[in-house]
């Protein structure tokens, strides 16, 4: 049990803009510090000090490329890295045990059971999205989506940075799949991911799912819910990434001492309860 004494946290993609965002906000929260820092082989800022590379200054912790040398002395592991790669990690972090933050997106349904098996051995709080905003809007849209059923048709928009990989966003497809359980269908089964030539009226029950790419945008997610005569719109805007970093960090703390198992940010938020 991790108490009284500073949560010792590893952060891994520790160069990526989440990871150095990241080890920016643990040096500016109580009760947690960088143990440790991870980047892949070869990386330029493998053995470098991890503050530095976040522009925070020396902090004492060099960047390491081997995770699984410095697992044993963390109380926790952050990973905003890929989907590949927290799956490597997540393999280690159950067998020795450790608890850990994923924000990586782009999880395949297989990777998703394996993950499923994982959690068996150790507590993890996986999220696409570690905004405590967008996590409300996680819940409005399912309450909305359930209180206008399916005369309303459903889109949503999503913007991000030129520089994000996979589309759409994890937050997205997220956003997606509670409307989708709220009318109590599959999002599989009536996602449309984009639109291009004749392609005839728009079918009932479709929920449109839209990603643009430019600039510097750090996220952008909009649900739309239209009908006859009205339009409904929530939208989620963040400007820093300080946003999930925080949010991040506050899941690092709360897993810390949790039951193995898969959980996410309503449950670190308290929103399920």
């Amino acid at each position: 049990m991790v108490e009284e004494e500073r949560i010792k946290a590893i952060v891994v993609g520790a160069a990526g803009r989440m990871g150095r965002t990241v080890l920016k906000v643990i040096q500016e929260t109580e009760g947690i510090e960088c143990a440790g820092a991870v980047e892949a082989v070869g990386h330029e800022a493998v053995g470098k000090d991890a503050g530095e590379v976040a522009g925070i200054g020396r902090i004492g912790v060099e960047v390491a490329d081997d995770l699984s040398a410095l697992i044993k002395e963390a109380d926790v592991l952050i990973d905003f890295t890929s989907a590949a790669s927290s799956m490597y990690n997540m393999e280690l972090a159950s067998f020795f045990r450790k608890p850990m933050v994923v924000g990586s997106t782009g999880f395949s349904p297989e990777q998703r059971q394996r993950i499923a098996e994982l959690t068996q051995n150790f507590p993890c709080v996986l999220s696409p999205n570690m905004s405590a905003g967008v996590n409300l809007l996680f819940r409005l849209v399912e309450t909305v989506a359930r209180a206008l059923g399916s005369a309303y048709d459903v889109e949503i928009l999503e913007m991000h940075h030129r520089g994000k990989k996979d589309a759409p966003s994890g937050t997205a497809q997220r956003l997606g799949e509670r409307v989708a359980r709220a009318l109590g269908v599959e999002l599989e089964e009536v996602a449309v991911y984009s639109r291009s030539g004749l392609v005839g009226e728009r079918r009932q029950g479709e929920i449109g799912i839209m990603a643009l790419r430019a600039g510097d945008v750090v996220g952008e997610h909009t649900v739309i819910f239209a009908t006859e005569g009205e339009r409904i719109e929530l939208t989620h805007r963040a400007s820093s990434r300080e946003t999930f970093a925080r949010g991040a960090v506050r899941a690092a703390k709360w897993v810390v001492n949790k039951e193995p198992g898969l959980y996410d940010m309503e449950d670190v938020l308290g929103l399920k309860g």
